[in-house]
């Protein structure tokens, strides 16, 4: 495994169609990797738009097996750039039952494992319990060629129990595509708050975990299909160290590549000066399995 190499995190918008959209991420990674990347996260369900706006029947023609269409695609473009890809797609796992899916594609094209959304959420605008069925694979990183990934989905960013979990099985880092926004009749306050609550949890989790943390977002306003204001998705794409440190942010409106050199040697340093495994006291946290404690 490489303890050094540069990853491509790439910020993108709904391009009206599959096709165009695949067009797009087939640019975008051609050009991650003559840029020397090594490694690519692409948004959350980047093969359309976030569907999950409102309840449709309809909307469930997006799904598709895995491996399947989407994993060939990703696959080959791995294989050609020699880059490990890690997508999002509506998984059709059976009749009746679907799963908001992370896959990850070895930079030999090989499907190298995937994970399932565990933590579903449900809000105005917000869909998902509708659609999704929650994960059942658990929190097990995915080994690749450039380390061992903790592959997690957008309303996953909110627990660090998820984080932690990741971190003890082994992940060298954390990955989240997400496709989060503010509804545009929000006040400007309340939508900063949204956003920097966003990136100063996940944040946490680096500094907790000691590990590095890659986020994608999309951007764009997206409107529903049954009207309404729709999401304006705010982007804000970042990385950071396992520190916490700022190592790269995208803007909040247009598609771009971040670029950003991950340095896993830094977890083992920082986890000597602040060893929070060592310090965490597990025969005291069974109340953690609680969903409230009565005390």
């Amino acid at each position: 495994m490489i303890p050094r190499f540069l990853a491509a995190i790439i910020q993108e918008r709904d391009h009206g169609s599959p096709e165009a959209n695949r067009a797009a991420i087939a640019e975008r990674l051609r050009e991650a990797a003559a840029r020397g990347a090594r490694l690519a996260l692409l948004m959350e369900l980047h093969n359309g738009p976030y569907f999950c706006q409102t309840q449709s029947l309809e909307a469930f023609e997006r799904a598709e097996p895995i491996p399947g269409p989407s994993t060939d695609f990703l696959g080959a473009l791995a294989a050609e750039l020699g880059l490990v890809v890690v997508g999002s797609l509506f998984e059709r796992r059976a009749p009746g039952l679907y799963h908001n899916t992370a896959v990850v594609l070895d930079a030999d094209g090989r499907l190298a494992g995937i994970y399932r959304k565990m933590h579903i959420p449900q809000d105005p605008g917000f869909e998902e319990k509708f659609y999704f069925t929650p994960g059942d694979l658990g929190f097990r990183p995915i080994p690749t060629a450039v380390g061992k990934l903790g592959v997690l989905v957008c309303w996953d960013q909110w627990f660090p129990e998820a984080a932690r979990l990741m971190a003890i099985a082994g992940a060298e880092l954390l990955l989240y595509p997400t496709a989060i926004g503010w509804d545009p009749r929000d006040p400007e306050d309340e939508r900063e708050r949204q956003r920097e609550a966003w990136m100063l949890v996940q944040r946490g989790h680096a500094v907790a975990n000691a590990l590095p943390v890659l986020v994608c977002n999309r951007v764009g306003l997206e409107l529903s299909s049954g009207g309404g204001a729709g999401i304006r998705f705010w982007g804000s794409s970042f990385a950071v160290g396992p520190q916490g440190e700022w190592l790269a942010r995208a803007g909040e409106t247009e598609p771009e590549i971040l670029l950003v050199e991950i340095d896993k040697t830094r977890t083992e340093a920082v986890r000597r000066i602040w060893p929070f495994l060592r310090d965490r006291r597990i025969e005291c946290y069974e109340a953690l399995l609680k969903r409230w404690n009565e005390g």
